[in-house]
């Protein structure tokens, strides 16, 4: 009988209690997930080199004859070194331990031993320090590539080798790729790629599992956004009859919009048209324009009858978008309120919109609530989306009959990574800031440019201007040295006793977090000193200088969002980034942000330098994290992944129903987990 790998780990010879926990805590529960957690290194061990040619700091592979029996030394109380003599035809090494006893009577004179570790030179003397050994014939652990897993706790090399050795041995693995797909696009069988994954019989084996496995979760996730894709436009819902109303709204505007903000109306007005539920994202820079889009959306929308909600990450930032909804729609009959947890008279709120007395909701998480009910909901808009888990997203489209459905990003993300985290929406991309806006002039200095910034910082907010100081950290630790927010507030605020100096950080309450960003905006604090809680955050168009203390712990686009911060008024904005450190990445990065103020150039960059992993919390989207493929190096098997998931998909290639059900099996069992946060 086949084993099957949804077994838990701990039936594996050697799985306690205690290691149980252990890889459990890393989302190792069963064989399967076992047999996913790939190594993240290989040491190649099948390459013998002789004893003279062993250099200094080497980690090698010597086959040698033992001729001295292992001897001890005492060097101190709790220290004893035991050692012994080796050697081939070229030359002599010692082989030396530490505090391992063990090691006495373990050799025979004469036998012939593999060893395998690092070479230390001393003066003519090598040496080899706690080697791993093996009789030749009987190796397990040398004469082939090893496989190099991230550990945590206390487990070891050994015990991960060991245990996905027995897996492999023991389980068979069915492909769940189907036949079809895989003679199509020339891929291994999953048995073959599994082992060559852990245990390679040499690089090219190594690297055609690792394009098995990168097209495994590529064509995996192309398949389910097809499937999100395909029911949504299954809906049927009554296309907008008039849609050309959009020119009165667009009239009636103070200026002008662009033409990147005219192109992306255009394409939701074609989704309006279409008789299916719209699901698009727009991605724009801060700055770009995106509330301008959306609230000709909702023009629209509310022109054919329907209401429409937008709910926004923060209250404060719902208050802002309240704000500019008012200003847009001032001189229309456009009906607004307002609904966040700290609203009033809430009951009253919810029967107004139930009965349709508004036509547009602007709220925080408060419009996902059970009480709120919308006469004709059909316009959905989410603001910085990646801040809501996908069970919210679809608690807010569940307010009505398949409303259209509208997110906006003001995290620029590069088209490859678009192509992954929203494959199940239509993109659009705002790319042209309005005339006139200047670019932030960012510089990067080092901390012996302390004084002169702080001379900095005092010119310009004895100007009558702003100014946020960011720091990676809220408070001192010991065992960092990082700038934390607390320190330098209270310095600050001794250094600039006539500046009024504001604190915010992640740990403060919502509503205290709110207070506080307020004042700033209102100008009742000259200098705020944050965390990165003011990512997003509220506008305030008379801040023009953003420092970031530690600016290499950031992503480019991170750095690049918190920049987004100030430059939103008529004055000259800086962004000034104090680095540590001259690792040759930190200057690459420090360069690319002054160098540029395009967001989507600067995420192409980050995602060069850092990879997807942690471009944004992808868990967020209620996406799985990828384990093998790379957004970046990846994009040739990400292209053939999506041509196959197609493929597929429309019936273009043979499928059997058994095949079927594998697939669908895998796909909710791959999103299972990325959905339990959201």
């Amino acid at each position: 009988m086949e084993k099957k790998l949804s077994q838990s780990v701990r039936s594996l010879d050697g799985v306690g209690e205690v290691r149980g926990k252990l890889l459990e805590n890393k989302q190792i529960s069963t064989i399967e997930d076992l047999l996913y957690y790939f190594p993240r290194a290989y040491e190649d061990r099948t390459q013998e080199k002789e004893i003279a040619l062993c250099e200094d700091g080497e980690t090698v592979c010597i086959k040698a004859t033992v001729f001295s029996p292992v001897k001890e030394a005492r060097i101190r109380k709790n220290m004893a070194i035991y050692s012994m003599e080796v050697t081939d035809d070229s030359g002599v090494m010692k082989i030396v331990w530490y505090n391992n006893r063990f090691m006495k009577g373990r050799f025979k004179s004469g036998e012939v031993y593999v060893f395998y570790g690092v070479v230390k030179r001393v003066g003519r003397t090598r040496e080899m320090l706690n080697p791993i050994f093996e009789t030749p014939g009987k190796q397990r652990q040398t004469g082939r590539i090893m496989p190099i897993y991230p550990l945590w706790a206390n487990l070891t090399q050994n015990f991960l080798q060991g245990l996905t050795r027995k897996a492999l041995d023991a389980y068979r693995i069915t492909d769940w790729i189907p036949h079809s797909v895989r003679k199509a696009y020339h891929l291994a069988e999953i048995g073959y790629a599994m082992e060559q994954m852990h245990y390679p019989h040499d690089a090219d084996a190594q690297l055609i599992a690792r394009e098995r496995f990168a097209f495994e979760e590529l064509f995996l996730l192309q398949l389910a956004l097809l499937e999100k894709r395909g029911q949504v436009k299954k809906y049927q819902k009554s296309a907008y009859r008039d849609t050309a109303c959009v020119s009165e709204w667009i009239g009636m505007l103070p200026f002008a919009l662009t033409g990147a903000q005219r192109r992306v109306i255009a394409e939701i007005m074609e989704d309006f048209e279409k008789g299916v539920p719209m699901n698009r994202l727009v991605q724009g820079d801060v700055g770009s324009g995106k509330t301008a889009v959306a609230a000709a959306a909702m023009y629209v929308a509310a022109k054919n009858g329907e209401q429409s909600v937008i709910m926004a990450p923060t209250e404060i930032l719902a208050n802002q978008h309240y704000e500019t909804f008012l200003e847009f729609f001032k001189d229309t009959s456009f009906r607004i309120c307002l609904l966040t947890g700290s609203t009033k008279g809430k009951k009253q709120l919810y029967e107004q919109i139930r009965s349709g007395a508004y036509d547009l909701v602007v709220g925080t998480h408060a419009v996902i609530q059970k009480a709120v009910e919308f006469s004709k909901l059909g316009l959905v808009i989410a603001d910085e989306q990646h801040r809501f888990g996908v069970k919210q997203r679809a608690m807010l489209s569940e307010k009505g009959e398949h409303p259209h459905f509208l997110v906006m990003s003001a995290t620029p993300i590069p088209r490859t990574l678009a192509l992954i985290l929203y494959g199940d929406l239509d993109v659009s991309i705002i790319d042209e800031l309005p005339p006139g806006r200047k670019p932030v002039a960012t510089y990067a200095v080092g901390e012996n440019m302390r004084q002169r910034l702080y001379a900095f910082i005092e010119k310009n907010v004895k100007s009558g201007t702003q100014a946020y100081v960011v720091c990676p950290l809220i408070e001192e630790t010991e065992k960092s040295d990082l700038s934390n927010a607390q320190t330098r507030r209270d310095e600050l605020a001794s250094r600039f006793p006539d500046f009024r100096v504001g604190l915010v950080h992640g740990r403060m309450k919502a509503k205290e977090k709110d207070e506080i960003m307020t004042a700033f905006a209102k100008g009742e604090m000259d200098i705020l000193v944050s965390t990165t809680v003011i990512e997003v955050g509220v506008n305030v168009p008379n801040s023009n200088l953003m420092i970031i203390e530690n600016a290499e712990r950031f992503g480019l686009s991170q750095l690049h969002q918190l920049r987004g911060r100030v430059g939103r008024g008529t004055e000259q904005a800086y962004c000034i980034l104090i680095k540590h450190g001259t690792q040759e990445i930190t200057e690459k990065r420090m360069k690319t942000m002054c160098a540029s103020n395009d967001g989507f150039y600067i995420s192409e960059q980050d995602l060069k330098l850092r990879g997807p992993g942690d471009f944004f919390g992808t868990r967020q989207h209620g996406l799985p994290e990828l384990r093998v493929a790379n957004l970046f190096e990846d994009m040739e098997i990400l292209k053939r992944a999506q041509n196959a998931a197609g493929a597929w998909y429309r019936g273009e290639l043979p499928k059997k129903e058994a095949e079927q059900e594998r697939v669908e099996e895998k796909i909710e069992t791959m999103f299972q987990k990325a959905l339990i946060d959201n």
